[in-house]
C-alpha cells in the first residue's frame, strides 16, 4: 500500500461502522441546523434593534432607547459593537452572542443588567468616534482634557444616555415594544 493509501485508510472507519458514523454525523448536523433555525441565528448578523429584544430581558433597554434622542441617529450596534474593523465587529458579536446564548440557555439571566468591562470599552470608543467633533474647537470641555484622563469615561457623566436608569425588566413594566409577527 502506498503512503497516500495508508494516510486515508487511517481516517476511514471500518466498513461496519460507516452507516452508524454517517447517521451520527447526520443527526449532529441536523440538530445543529435546527438550533440555528429556532434561535434565528442569522438575524444577529444584522443591525436591526429588534434583534436585541429576541431575549425578553432586553425589553427595558429597547424601550428606553426607542424614546431617546439617540434613536433617530443610531441603533444598538452603533454603540455596543466595535467599528474599527469588520473582523473585530463580528468577533465581538459572536463572543458576546455566545455568552448571552449560554446564559439564557442555562436560565442564569441576572435580574439587573449591567454592561461588562469589554462592553464599556467598546461604548467609550464609539462615544469618541461619534462625538469627537463636539470637543474639537467648540464649546464644552476640551477634548484633550478628557482624552488625557484615562480614568474618566463618557458614561461617568452621561450614565443615563440613552437608557436612562434602566437596569432590570421590572423598571419598565408594560413597556410597549414592536410586535413580532415573525421572529427577528
Amino acid at each position: 500500500m502506498n503512503k497516500t493509501g495508508r494516510f486515508f485508510h487511517f481516517f476511514h472507519p471500518p466498513k461496519g461502522w460507516r452507516l452508524p458514523v454517517i447517521l451520527i454525523l447526520g443527526s449532529i448536523t441536523g440538530i445543529f441546523l435546527f438550533l440555528l433555525k429556532i434561535s434565528n441565528a442569522s438575524s444577529y448578523l444584522s443591525d436591526d434593534p429588534k434583534v436585541c429584544i429576541n431575549c425578553h430581558i432586553m425589553t427595558p433597554q429597547f424601550a428606553t432607547w426607542s424614546h431617546s434622542a439617540h434613536r433617530s441617529m443610531t441603533d444598538c450596534n452603533a454603540c455596543h459593537v466595535p467599528h474599527d474593523s469588520f473582523l473585530r465587529k463580528y468577533m465581538f458579536k459572536a463572543s458576546d452572542g455566545l455568552r448571552h446564548a449560554t446564559i439564557f440557555t442555562l436560565r442564569r439571566e441576572p435580574h439587573s443588567i449591567y454592561i461588562r468591562e469589554a462592553g464599556q470599552k467598546v461604548v467609550q470608543e464609539n462615544c469618541i468616534r461619534c462625538h469627537t467633533t463636539l470637543f474639537s474647537d467648540g464649546p464644552g470641555m476640551p477634548w484633550e482634557t478628557i482624552a488625557g484622563r484615562r480614568e474618566r469615561q463618557c458614561l461617568d457623566c452621561h450614565r443615563n444616555t440613552p437608557h436612562d436608569r434602566v437596569n432590570s425588566i421590572t423598571s419598565t413594566p408594560g413597556a410597549i415594544t414592536p410586535e413580532k409577527k415573525e421572529k427577528i
